[in-house]
């Protein structure tokens, strides 16, 4: 096995082209045996069998002495006849040649006499020594054509250059293909460095191109989350230096009490807490049957006993693969988010199509402007002049459910609502 995959080629056009080429040239190695089993021996046995017909013919009208006859015929059929009363001919005939085998054969057949046949592969003519009846030697002279038939010669050139065309024409194709491959990898290779790879587009094969399509997503997700966690940094070096300060002004000036502290640790706990769910990220788990209207019920009861709770779901929900505590969390995030701004009501929506399933959560609260719902899908983002200024948070429930949903390869979609407020569209794929 060691020694086979030695000698296999190491790149991708090499072995293309083998796989390509071998079996077609196994195809026609067929090929060529099944015609010249069948081809070879039906048409020179019958090429055969007519040349010696005629010349028995003819040795008919030699032993009877129809010189007209013998001279009509030889014209006719493009023989050359004379005799001779002695030949000076090579000592083995060609009679056991593969190419006069069949005409050797019918004339045993056909004369009561041995025939001896000698090629002359350089003029192409072929001559057929037959003794007479007196003792001299009728010799046949004609074309080689007559034993052989030249298409088994274009048949063969023709079944090798089909390869040569075969090959022509796929290297081209396959050289684009194997560029494309090229450049993916050494995309790939940037990618990895931390660098980006300018004009790199995804090109070539519709699986080449998911392939690359695939890899620019990766890219994305992998600065998206870079960034991330460098907001994060900055973020906890922002919401706890202030706290911490003012702790430590009131202890120096003899100011602090006990119910400030006691807010500040409250309030630097809730933020670290929330940067530790953020940091943390989807735990392992693994997917299973999903069925999305108990678990929201049961999230909006619990995130907003005192709002009026409106469901509109299918009589048979739709049911899907995924990770239901990781769904719960972000549902959690989104029905909580809007319990803190909501009036009185909120409204939870499932459509099912056959490739997705949709959740709709409104509000009848202030709302989000459109301007700022990119920014609210950020982490560590809280809007001040949108959705309440004294809310608290840290800014991350939006973002950790939004990350949530992109890891079931779902989006979501932050929207205005006919009650008002922020309708929250999340659509999962089945």
């Amino acid at each position: 096995m060691v020694t086979n995959m030695k000698l296999m080629p190491r790149s991708f056009l090499a072995r293309t082209v083998l796989l390509i080429l071998v079996p077609l040239v196994v195809a026609l190695t067929i090929v060529a045996n099944v015609f010249f089993d069948n081809h070879w021996d039906r048409v020179h046995a019958t090429l055969a069998r007519s040349l010696a017909g005629e010349i028995a013919t003819m040795m008919k009208f030699i032993d009877a002495g129809d010189n007209d006859a013998l001279k009509t015929m030889a014209n006719g059929v493009g023989i050359n006849v004379s005799v001779h009363e002695t030949l000076k001919r090579p000592k083995h005939d060609d009679n056991h040649a593969m190419i006069a085998g069949p005409l050797s054969s019918q004339l045993r057949s056909k004369l009561d006499k041995r025939a001896s046949i000698y090629i002359d592969r350089g003029k192409r003519l072929v001559f057929i020594d037959v003794p007479t009846n007196d003792g001299k030697i009728v010799t046949f002279g004609t074309s080689m054509h007559r034993i052989y038939s030249t298409s088994t010669e274009v048949f063969l050139i023709w079944l090798f250059g089909s390869l040569l065309i075969v090959g022509v024409l796929i290297t081209p194709f396959i050289l684009a293909h194997t560029r494309s491959i090229r450049r993916i990898a050494k995309a790939a290779n940037r990618f990895g460095r931390g660098l980006d790879a300018p004009g790199f587009e995804p090109s070539g094969s519709r699986e080449i191109r998911e392939a690359a399509s695939a890899m620019i997503t990766m890219k994305e997700r992998l600065n998206r989350y870079n960034r991330t966690r460098t907001d994060m940094l900055n973020a906890v070096s922002h919401d706890l230096k202030s706290p911490l300060a003012r702790m430590r002004i009131a202890v120096e000036t003899g100011d602090a009490k006990p119910a400030d502290l006691l807010r500040d640790i409250d309030r630097m706990t809730e933020m670290v807490n929330g940067y530790l769910a953020f940091a943390r990220g989807e735990m392992p788990e693994i997917e299973q049957v999903t069925e999305l209207p108990s678990m929201l019920i049961r999230t909006a009861r619990d995130a907003a006993p005192d709002k009026k709770i409106i469901t509109n779901f299918p009589d048979a929900p739709a049911q899907f693969y995924a990770r239901p505590m990781a769904l719960a969390r972000a549902f959690a995030n989104i029905i909580e988010n809007a319990a803190r701004y909501a009036k009185t009501t909120i409204k939870i929506t499932e459509v099912d199509t056959d490739e997705n399933v949709e959740i709709i959560i409104e509000d009848d609260g202030p709302g989000i402007p459109d301007d700022k719902k990119a920014d609210a899908l950020r982490p560590f983002v809280r809007l001040d002049d949108a959705r309440g200024a004294n809310t608290g948070g840290t800014g991350l429930g939006l973002s950790i459910a939004k990350t949530s949903i992109e890891n079931h390869g779902g989006q979501i979609f932050l929207e205005n609502s006919d009650l008002g407020g922020l309708r929250v569209r999340v659509v999962l794929p089945m």
